[in-house]
């Protein structure tokens, strides 16, 4: 598939860049995290740069973030309602949702409020878990203009399945990273990972998550990925405490290479495909290298209702 780009609406084709980038990293980190492979596997296959068989089927990730994009497209900001309706009517239960979203999404179907069914989980608790961060990214490229209204959109993003603070730092966590990403777009050849990171954390609430990140930026570039993951995580609890800084830290070891980028977090494990997809997502925005015109070929076609008015 062609890049979808929309000659009078920038942030739109940015926003459908970051999508690419998110659907790609998405497709290919489920075959390692699906597939098969066993933890004794994936590792050898990944190490050697092995490529699955096409075609990548994408998962919840990439289905939730179409309905965020069409948000942007039909109202150039998030309308929780139609954003709620759109997670709703593409719900399918075969793309690796999890269990709290399977019952969540159904129940906004069947016509209950989003408002009173998203802060009801978990014992009233709301959501931490990495799934507003996990489609986000293309937000961040529509707003990258304005990191106030990049902060203020994923926060309404977010709300609409995740109501804990935590969920909402790392939906923030993820835009804000996105729209530097854009941002520093061919002019971050010698950025560090920790000089990404300083533009990310004066964003964020006070949060775990907040916590978390400035340990990532207190890490050395060469810190080795299992010595990362000891003090990080690497989405294995599927919180944003955990997926998010560990994200972030993979993202700003290769802003300028999408592929080393997505081979390096793929490297790591945990929660794969969603890791992949949050990397890809900012990679894409960034990086002075295309995606790999082979990757973008084996994953799963995009669907034409997210691009349609």
């Amino acid at each position: 598939m062609t890049l979808k780009r929309f000659p009078h609406d920038e942030p739109l084709t940015r926003a459908a860049c970051s999508l690419e980038g998110l659907s790609v990293g998405d497709a290919l980190g489920d075959h390692y995290f699906v597939d098969s492979l066993s933890a004794t596997i994936a590792p050898d296959l990944i190490a050697a740069r092995m490529l699955p068989s096409p075609p990548w089927y994408y998962t919840d990730d990439t289905e939730m973030a179409l309905s965020l994009f069409s948000t942007l497209h039909h109202y150039g900001t998030i309308d929780q309602d139609h954003l709620a309706s759109s997670f709703a009517r593409y719900y399918d239960a075969s793309r690796g949702y999890g269990e709290a979203m399977h019952g969540l999404l159904r129940k906004i179907g069947e016509g209950q409020s989003w408002k009173d069914s998203a802060k009801h989980l978990f014992s009233g608790q709301g959501s931490f878990g990495n799934g507003a961060a996990m489609r986000v990214a293309p937000l961040g490229a529509y707003f990258a203009d304005s990191l106030d209204l990049v902060v203020e959109q994923a926060k309404r993003s977010a709300e609409v399945t995740h109501t804990h603070p935590e969920g909402v730092a790392g939906a923030i966590a993820i835009a804000v990273a996105a729209a530097w990403a854009w941002r520093l777009r061919g002019t971050s050849e010698n950025l560090t990972h920790t000089e990404f990171l300083d533009l990310v954390l004066p964003t964020l609430p006070e949060s775990e998550v907040g916590t978390a990140l400035r340990r990532a930026r207190n890490l050395s570039s060469t810190t080795p990925i299992q010595e990362a993951i000891s003090i990080l995580g690497n989405g294995s609890a599927i919180s944003a405490q955990d997926t998010v800084p560990f994200v972030l830290w993979c993202a700003g070891q290769h802003l300028q290479s999408y592929e080393e980028a997505l081979w390096f977090t793929l490297s790591g494990l945990g929660d794969i495909d969603t890791n992949c997809a949050m990397v890809g997502g900012i990679i894409a925005l960034s990086s002075k290298d295309p995606i790999p015109p082979a990757w973008l070929k084996a994953r799963e076609v995009l669907p034409d209702w997210a691009f349609q008015k």
